[in-house]
This record gives C-alpha cells, sequence and structure tokens, in this order.
C-alpha cells in the first residue's frame, strides 16, 4: 500500500533580514556571514505573520493546489514550532477550524527541526494502521528566530533562524510521489545544551528577567557540545540518510536530490561530497536560512520550480534538530511503475 505526497505549500514572509544587518547586530564580519555562516538574507515575520497563522497560510495553498475539499481531510498534525500564538495550546485545532476540515480530529508533534520528517513517519504509520485514514495535512509555522540575541556569541549558529511556513498532504493508495521509509536516532547527551533558560517551571519568568533579555536561546555548555558534536553531528546526519535509503530498497549511488537543513556551507558540502552527490542535487538555502522543520518542504518546492526533481528520482529529507535529534526519509518521486508498488 501506498503512500504519496499529494501536494506542498509553503508561505514566507515579506520581511527580510541582510547579512549586512547580521553582521552590523552580531559584529560578525560580513564576508563571514555570507560565505561561513552561509546567510545573504532570511524572510522574519511581519506585524501578521504569526507562527500557527503562517501554517494556515501554506496548507490553504497545499489544499488549492492538491483540488481537495478540506472536508476530506482526516487528520491535520501540527508540525511548527511551540512558540506561537499562545502557551498550552494545540495548535493542529485551530488549523482544523480555520481550514474547514470539519471531519478531521487533530493533534501536535514536536521534535524540533527534525519534526517534519518524524510527522511523515508517524503519518504513514497512522494510515497503514487505520483503514478509515486515508488523507493527512501536516502543517506549521515557524518564527523562533524572536529567541536570537545577536549579541550572544554562544548562539551565533543560530544566527540563520528564520520564519515562514510549510503544509505538505499524505494520501493512502496515491499512486505517486510515494513516502518509503525513515530512519531517525536521538541523543539525550545533548538534551540541556540549548535551551530558553528562564520561562519555564525551573525558572519562572518575571520582570527582571525579561527586561535582563535572559527569555532567549541560550547554549549552557558551548564547549561541550561543540565537542561532542564534532564527534557525532556530521557521522549520524549521513548515517540516517543511507539508512533510510537501505530500508527503503535503495542505495546513495541511487540518490538524486538530497532536501536539507540550512546549516554552514561547509557541513552542506560536506555532506554532498560524501554522498557522491553534485551541488545541483540539492538547494543551498542561503537567501531563506532556516526556517526550523520546514526547511525540507522548502527546498523540494525550489528543485520543482527549478527543474531539479524529475519522474523517478529518488529523493532524501533529511534534518537535524536540538536536542539533539537525527532524521531522514526516502521519497520516490513521480509517478509509481508497476513492478515497483512492492517495494
Amino acid at each position: 500500500m501506498n503512500i504519496g505526497i499529494l501536494s506542498t505549500g509553503t508561505y514566507l514572509p515579506a520581511n527580510r533580514m541582510t547579512a549586512e544587518e547580521i553582521s552590523d547586530r552580531s559584529n560578525i564580519p560580513l564576508a563571514i556571514v555570507k560565505e561561513k555562516m552561509g546567510i545573504q538574507e532570511k524572510p522574519v515575520p511581519g506585524v501578521h505573520d504569526h507562527t500557527v497563522q503562517m501554517g494556515i497560510w501554506a496548507a490553504q495553498k497545499a489544499i488549492e493546489k492538491a483540488g481537495i475539499d478540506p472536508k476530506t481531510i482526516d487528520v491535520i498534525i501540527y508540525i511548527g514550532e511551540e512558540h506561537k500564538e499562545y502557551p498550552l495550546w494545540t495548535a493542529a485545532i485551530k488549523m482544523q477550524e480555520e481550514l474547514g476540515a470539519c471531519n478531521a480530529w487533530a493533534f501536535d508533534v514536536q521534535l524540533r527541526c527534525g519534526t517534519a520528517i518524524m510527522a511523515m513517519k508517524v503519518a504513514k504509520s497512522l494510515m497503514l494502521a487505520d483503514e478509515s485514514i486515508q488523507t493527512i495535512l501536516l502543517a506549521g509555522g515557524y518564527r523562533n528566530s524572536d529567541f536570537i540575541d545577536y549579541e550572544n556569541e554562544r548562539t551565533r549558529f543560530m544566527f540563520n533562524l528564520g520564519a515562514g511556513g510549510a503544509a505538505m498532504i499524505l494520501q493512502k493508495n496515491l499512486q505517486e510521489n510515494v513516502v518509503l521509509e525513515a530512519e531517525i536516532i536521538t541523543d539525550g547527551s545533548f538534551s540541556e545544551d540549548v535551551v530558553v533558560p528562564v520561562g519555564g517551571t525551573k525558572q519562572p519568568l518575571t520582570p527582571e528577567l525579561l527586561a535582563q533579555g535572559a527569555y532567549r536561546l541560550d547554549v549552557l555548555d558551548p564547549e561541550g557540545m561543540k565537542m561532542r558534536l564534532e564527534e557525532k553531528s556530521l557521522s549520524n546526519f549521513i548515517k540516517v540518510v543511507r539508512t533510510s535509503l537501505a530500508k527503503s530498497g535503495y542505495s546513495e549511488q541511487d540518490l538524486r536530490y538530497i532536501a536539507m537543513l540550512h546549516m554552514k556551507r561547509s557541513a552542506h558540502d560536506y555532506v554532498l561530497e560524501t554522498l557522491g552527490l553534485s551541488e545541483d542535487q540539492s538547494i543551498y538555502l542561503e537567501r531563506y536560512g532556516h526556517i526550523g522543520q520546514l526547511d525540507q518542504i522548502l527546498s523540494l518546492e525550489l528543485a520543482l520550480a527549478q527543474h531539479k526533481v524529475r519522474q523517478g528520482d529518488v529523493l532524501s529529507f533529511v534534518s537535524a534538530g536540538i536536542g539533539y535529534a537525527w532524521g531522514a526519509i526516502t521519497i520516490k518521486w513521480g509517478k509509481v511503475e508497476e513492478d515497483e508498488n512492492s517495494k
């Protein structure tokens, strides 16, 4: 039984922060921002660009592109961030209401920047396990750039955080754009390395802490985190891609396009070289920055618009998220041939 991608949608705010602005605010030389960090510009939220609302706008595009009635959606999974319009709020239920998906049931999932890949695995499992579920919408928004202090050197690897929304509609028995197997790794040794140190039960938010700028992302053990990441991060990144491909019946020699999160240019190039891919087999998101777990959907849409993905191509979505999590999922793009239904 195939589970396929029926459509996708993205929303990007009109506002942009340029490399020059990041350089001015952080005192990092412009050449480093552009060349090493790989940021030319990134979308940042305008006054109406709230997290869940951006996901709703993206979902509306995906629904329109698919040509389906929202009432035929069986499940909605919110894949955006927890920093949203209200705390302690189930965003997927708000999406259900705004989209007119009155016959769906809805819930939120979270694995930081690995959420979309994890949610695709969850959605596929739901459809395989429950014969009543035919169509699932994944959608969410992201604006964690609100939590960045550009004067905090410890968080410079997150200066690429941007804003936007993205959505994907998956459908059972769709004979195209087939979602194959995923591989996910989590490592709890990183679980408290990157946090917003105040605002939770350990240290509730106060006016004084807010005035001090403490309600921002921070790195509690920068040297330890750097050392541990150097040992594991890129190797796990490659591992999940290779394992996902192998579980799907393919190898890296079959891979034609890889949709990656935005990261520093040297890491992006390393992944391509290690997997034997050319620059043309991915898109470096230097004009978008890192829109969290939504980067892979954005990358796919850009690749389709630029004719980098064609009928029969094997694709990989891959990401890494604070926590730390690494995940990849394999997709066979285009119409399914008769002899491939058994894969």
